[in-house]
């Protein structure tokens, strides 16, 4: 479908307000489903995230396998006690895509689409309209434009988080490094490792994606209610590289750092008769996890078939309310300590098949998998907690809800 016109003016079937990961996605699935879309991106600047990387399992080959960097058959955890745990999650594999070629990518399929177009300019609202909806922006040379669309799609960031119960940062720095000697098995990539110290609220591991025997992103990442200095997350690499991994004499070639919140908040999906949120702000992240690249995928490809059937439009849900209901358990479980994360977690792996736990991690599993995966939790603090969430006030700012109200 091309777009059609308004009083003289460009009218798409959608408009996508930004560039991050679920924007690009969700514009190239509309693009290769005929679909007419506006894809607004930030102009150069403070608004313009750094090159990020985004991690995903999949099957077979995806939509963005020619910028895929790297991808590893076997997975491990590694516990406090230097219990390991390695599997072929077969035929699931881990891979690692990179922002920047992602959106060339992307960029490339939508110059080739006459009724697609990337405008560089600065979002400030998004208003109904008697056609669907209209995003009021500002251009890169200042002049100000309306950009108009029977949906609108937008992805930037929330400012707060809605009211939650309990809210979690998994917040990280990685260093992409390169060693003198080889150090690393580019078959296997280390999900969670956690010789690290453990924080006194939350828990902290080790991550590990090899890009070669002699390069790799290593990152340090805590779950916690509060990031870290930019410094001690400094300190922390430079003993997990040093003195955990023993890696010897290294070069830090570039560095990356984030903050991924961790929430039991309800996100509104729908903000308008044609005004949707998609991505993190629409509740795409996994909130025991922090995984989302794989949601905004499904989530991308669903919009395209429910616009590309030209029928009244219903937002599909990132993830089932069951998957929801028991993240919401585990982040409490976590955040009182009733459960120690560590050992949650390597037991968790060690008892349950990789291929089923990364399926239950990304809401693919049957409810009889999953009943089966909660007798190998903690079952008493496990439901102890679940008893407690009803009773507990959502809040609109600040940590977690200390107890039942």
């Amino acid at each position: 479908m091309s777009p059609s016109a308004a009083g003289g003016h460009r009218v798409d079937d959608a408009v996508v307000v930004g560039g991050g990961a679920a924007g690009l996605c969700l514009a190239d699935r509309l693009t290769g489903a005929g679909i007419g879309v506006t894809l607004v991106e930030a102009p150069e600047g403070p608004l313009r995230p750094a090159e990020r990387t985004w991690c995903y399992w999949e099957a077979g080959s995806g939509a963005f396998e020619e910028v895929v960097v790297a991808s590893w058959p076997r997975l491990r955890v590694r516990g406090p006690d230097g219990r390991v745990v390695e599997s072929d999650p077969a035929p699931l594999r881990y891979r690692m895509v990179r922002s920047g070629a992602y959106e060339q990518l992307v960029h490339a399929r939508l110059r080739a689409s006459p009724g697609a177009r990337v405008l560089r300019a600065t979002a400030h609202d998004v208003r109904e309209a008697p056609y669907g909806a209209e995003v009021r922006c500002t251009a890169a040379d200042g002049r100000a434009l309306t950009l108009r669309g029977r949906n609108v799609f937008d992805s930037r960031p929330l400012h707060s988080a809605p009211p939650h119960r309990t809210l979690l940062l998994q917040h990280f720095r990685g260093w992409f490094v390169r060693t003198s000697a080889p150090a690393f098995d580019p078959g296997v990539a280390d999900l969670m490792d956690f010789r690290v110290p453990q924080p006194r609220h939350g828990l902290a591991f080790g991550y590990v994606l090899p890009l070669a025997a002699d390069r790799a992103l290593v990152e340090y990442t805590e779950f916690s209610r509060r990031p870290l200095t930019t410094a001690a997350y400094e300190q922390a690499l430079r003993h997990y590289t040093g003195e955990v991994l023993r890696l010897g004499a290294l070069t830090v070639e570039s560095a990356e750092q984030g903050v991924i919140p961790m929430t039991d908040a309800r996100f509104p999906g729908r903000t308008g008769p044609a005004v949707f949120r998609i991505g993190a702000a629409g509740g795409a992240t996994r909130p025991a996890t922090g995984y989302t690249f794989a949601a905004v995928q499904r989530q991308s490809g669903a919009i395209a078939t429910a616009l590309r059937r030209d029928r009244p439009f219903v937002l599909p849900a990132p993830h089932r309310r069951r998957a929801l209901a028991m993240d919401a358990v585990l982040l409490r479980a976590l955040d009182t300590g009733r459960v120690d994360g560590p050992r949650f977690f390597t037991d968790l792996f060690h008892r349950v098949p990789m291929e089923r736990m990364l399926r239950f991690l990304d809401g693919g599993s049957t409810p009889w998998e999953e009943f089966g995966i909660g007798l190998r939790t903690p079952v008493g603090p496990m439901l102890r907690t679940a008893a407690e969430l009803p009773f507990l006030a959502r809040r609109t700012a600040g940590r977690s809800e200390e107890r039942p109200r």
